[in-house]
């Protein structure tokens, strides 16, 4: 939806909008959305979460508590970070869709995401060169757009130019899996570091093939897997994000302006169903840095995007209402907030207290520490009616 677009809807919906209590201001976050053929109830986004709780890439049941704690009837969820073939893992535990055994343990996790309403969206992910030995098949070494290594990490193997077709199809067919595994949609992996960023950034990607060099070349591996999953399950269940900004796994681009644009109009011309971008100001996944005198912005990457704008990095209430009403935003996806609070759109809709995350249990492997034993708000805070707008079902 563009800018212009979300503030006709903003301003009818305004206009609409009858309370029991006449002072109420309508909150921009709790203003319903149509994102292609979903109806949204709010805009408020479960953010895609590593939460490594998967053992042996397998999901297991304890994460359809985890997301059904998170889901509000109409609210939209990204599923974490899961490895689209046996190449794809970086760290221990986290889920794969590659094999039948992975449709089949996803099965039951999306059934109870649906069961309350919710959409379902599978994050598809190669790690690429964040990855080590032990997590690579046979002991080899991780595949990268370069052979140029990161800290902590064995040197990658630079992938063939052959190569590349095979990686698209596993793609295209993990996207095709996570459909029959459920899910509503996919969200394609092009940010934080991992494998497509690796080949779009200009500081990691030195190539001298057709997928090296310019902007149209460093674009072209991400985008050919954008166009075989969208032609594979439909552009209307296809997302991608991206992070042309940041700097997470030393993957760094000389002009991420440019190529954020880029890559937005290139996405625009692909049809899919939205772009999920993260803020200039995250400096690191878990740190973000508000410098006023950046001239970075998403603004001339949401103008060349005509399909839903999600946008990332460490909101909070207020600036997600104010990034929505100001056309800066479609919907807002929550990370930190979120794990912390399963609650959090009923928060938010009550601007009630919220709880604290706890870093130390972010990436254990623990079913219920830090996963599932957040509380939920007591249910007499704020005299709840059923009248609230995201309630559960």
């Amino acid at each position: 939806m563009s800018a212009e677009e979300n503030k006709t809807k903003l301003a009818e919906a305004r206009e609409e909008a009858i309370d029991a209590d006449a002072n109420l201001q309508l909150i921009p976050l709790f203003i319903s959305y149509k994102m292609g053929i979903f109806n949204l109830s709010h805009r408020i986004v479960l953010s895609p979460l590593t939460r490594t709780r998967s053992y042996n890439s397998i999901p297991q049941p304890h994460a359809a508590l985890y997301y059904s704690q998170r889901t509000t009837n109409g609210g939209f969820l990204i599923g974490e970070a899961t490895g689209i073939s046996e190449t794809a893992q970086g760290y221990p535990n986290t889920p794969g869709i590659w094999k039948r055994e992975h449709v089949e343990a996803w099965k039951p996790i999306v059934s109870a995401v649906h069961e309350k309403g919710g959409i379902f969206f599978c994050q598809l992910w190669h790690a690429g060169r964040v990855s080590n030995y032990n997590h690579q098949p046979n002991g080899e070494a991780p595949i990268s757009s370069t052979d140029k290594p990161i800290s902590k990490h064995p040197p990658p193997r630079r992938l063939g130019t052959d190569e590349i077709p095979t990686l698209v199809s596993d793609f295209r067919a993990a996207a095709k899996n996570a459909i029959e595994a459920g899910f509503d949609g996919v969200e394609i992996h092009a940010a934080n570091g991992y494998l497509l960023d690796q080949f779009l950034k200009d500081q990691v990607n030195d190539r001298d093939d057709i997928y090296g060099g310019g902007l149209e070349n460093r674009c072209r591996f991400p985008l050919q897997v954008v166009k075989a999953v969208a032609e594979e399950i439909g552009p209307h269940r296809v997302g991608v994000r991206l992070s042309p900004f940041t700097e997470y796994n030393d993957c760094i681009d000389s002009d991420p302006q440019a190529l954020g644009i880029y890559m937005a109009k290139s996405l625009n011309q692909c049809g899919v169903l939205y772009c999920h971008v993260i803020e200039p100001r995250m400096i690191s996944l878990l740190q973000r840095c508000d410098d006023e005198t950046s001239h970075f912005s998403l603004r001339p990457i949401r103008k060349e995007f005509g399909g839903t704008f999600i946008v990332a990095g460490g909101y909070d209430r207020n600036e997600g209402n104010e990034v929505i009403a100001n056309g800066g935003a479609d919907l807002v996806a929550y990370g930190r907030l979120f794990l912390a609070n399963p609650d959090l759109p009923l928060r938010f809709r009550l601007d009630a207290p919220l709880n604290k995350h706890d870093r130390s249990t972010f990436y254990t492997h623990d079913p219920v520490v830090g996963y599932t034993d957040y509380p939920f708000l007591h249910p007499s805070y704020g005299q709840l009616s059923s009248s609230l707008r995201c309630e559960e079902k």
